[in-house]
């Protein structure tokens, strides 16, 4: 069984703020205080520094170099969720998740604040923070999932916290992340169970991924116990037949996948969780609650209160409560698009900055935008690693103003060539957005 070596410590040891990229009291914060002089040209902030945000502020200057651009983050190091799961199995050390800030703002020529957003005035077109406030001419909102508590708990902070503290869900990089990999390191015996979470929610097969390493790390230290999949679908979907073969062929008597099992009630104190395809013991868990868009974009207005998400201009990915806003990464409602780190880097590059960059040139968005693709790998063995992936290219009808799925390619079939192509991939995207 593997620990955490020195310099993770060091690393994690920074990553406080990292349980969420806005989940600090917003209060009614307004500062009086500009951070930067007003601007002389167009000003695009970004709200958020995640796989979206970090994308926009590169491919912005790159498209349009005349553009001030100004990148907002809390965190002070970033660190990806996608990948994260084999960092939970110690097929990765904690370095390859890990990437700075300052590099690419440096080569690419765009601002980053290390600061806290605490509120939007769309209004005034001003972008409010702990250090101040700053203006803009058109806002990139990426601020990725937050979680909701409330479908389980109503107003039950007490519950809420109970829930998050002792079985976190660690679907927003950072501390989280850190607990659960102690968890499935310091498993002996008895019932852990994972709750997947009803779609939508960020990167559809990372809860059978991270089953998978669960079951990885259980089989590989002897675990005298099982881990049950939870699934309110009636099936796993993406990559279904090779996420069962898998649990079937390789963690036989370790995996129970429960399907069409819809959480009724969760007792975090009790250990119980009641769902409509029984109750269930445990003994520990991964409980992950629904998710939703980042809580700033309901802060400043954009959230449809019906789905949790902001709803958006299919091919722009403008809000569609302000045309000057623009959703990127996970919290826009746009279907058949999913929330992946992929997804997030390909229609922020194709679609979001794209738009913007016709507007500012006085031309239509709409006819500026590119297609996306996505491409999902998912590890599904650690000894010796393989992995399964999907590929889906888009296609856009710009009558209709729909995203359509033009190709879907499914490997199901394990391979130690798609776990290699697993760890290229993210060398890849990392290179494109930190190098």
């Amino acid at each position: 069984m593997k620990g955490f070596t020195r310099r993770e410590i060091v690393k994690l040891a920074g990553l406080g703020a990292l349980t969420g990229a806005f989940q600090l009291s917003y209060g009614a914060v307004k500062s009086p205080l500009r951070i930067l002089p007003s601007p002389k040209g167009k000003r695009i902030v970004i709200v958020g520094g995640g796989w979206a945000g970090v994308t926009a502020a590169k491919y912005l200057k790159k498209e349009e170099p005349s553009l001030e651009v100004i990148l907002i983050e809390k965190r002070s190091i970033f660190m990806s969720c996608p990948i994260s799961n084999l960092w939970l199995a110690d097929l990765v050390q904690m370095d390859f998740l890990m990437h700075d800030f300052h590099t690419p703002a440096a080569k690419y020529g765009y601002t980053f604040l290390n600061a806290t957003v605490t509120d939007i005035d769309r209004d005034r077109r001003r972008v409010y923070t702990d250090k101040g406030y700053i203006e803009y001419d058109y806002l990139i909102l990426a601020p990725g999932i937050d979680y909701n508590y409330e479908a389980w708990f109503g107003n039950d902070e007490k519950m809420k916290n109970l829930c998050s503290v002792k079985f976190p869900s660690a679907f927003i990089p950072g501390a989280e992340h850190v607990a659960l990999k102690r968890k499935i390191e310091n498993f002996e015996e008895g019932t852990f169970v994972l709750i997947v979470p009803p779609p939508p929610h960020r990167c559809p097969p990372a809860p059978y991924e991270r089953a998978a390493m669960i079951a990885h790390v259980f089989k590989r230290n002897e675990v005298e116990g099982k881990l049950i999949i939870l699934d309110p679908k009636d099936g796993i979907s993406p990559k279904g037949p090779g996420f069962m073969s898998a649990y079937e062929e390789l963690y036989s008597g370790i995996v129970e996948y429960i399907p069409k099992a819809k959480i009724k009630e969760v007792d975090p104190v009790n250990r119980v969780i009641k769902t409509t395809a029984g109750d269930f013991k445990f003994d520990d868990a991964n409980l992950n609650p629904p998710h939703r868009a980042g809580d700033i974009a309901k802060k400043a207005g954009l959230v449809n209160p019906k789905t949790g998400w902001c709803d958006v201009d299919p091919l722009t990915l403008q809000s569609k409560e302000d045309p000057r806003v623009f959703i990127a990464g996970d919290a826009s409602s746009v279907k058949g698009f999913p929330k992946s780190g992929d997804m997030a880097h390909n229609h922020t590059q194709n679609m979001v900055v794209k738009a913007i960059v016709a507007l500012i040139r006085g031309k239509d968005p709409r006819e500026a935008v590119k297609a996306p693709t996505n491409t999902c790998y998912s590890m599904v063995n650690g000894s010796p690693k393989e992995a399964i992936v999907i590929n889906v290219l888009y296609a856009l009808d710009k009558k209709k103003g729909l995203p359509t799925k033009r190709k879907v390619n499914v490997e199901n079939d394990r391979s130690p060539n798609l776990a290699r192509a697993t760890l290229e991939w993210a060398r890849a995207l990392y290179r494109d957005m930190f190098n």
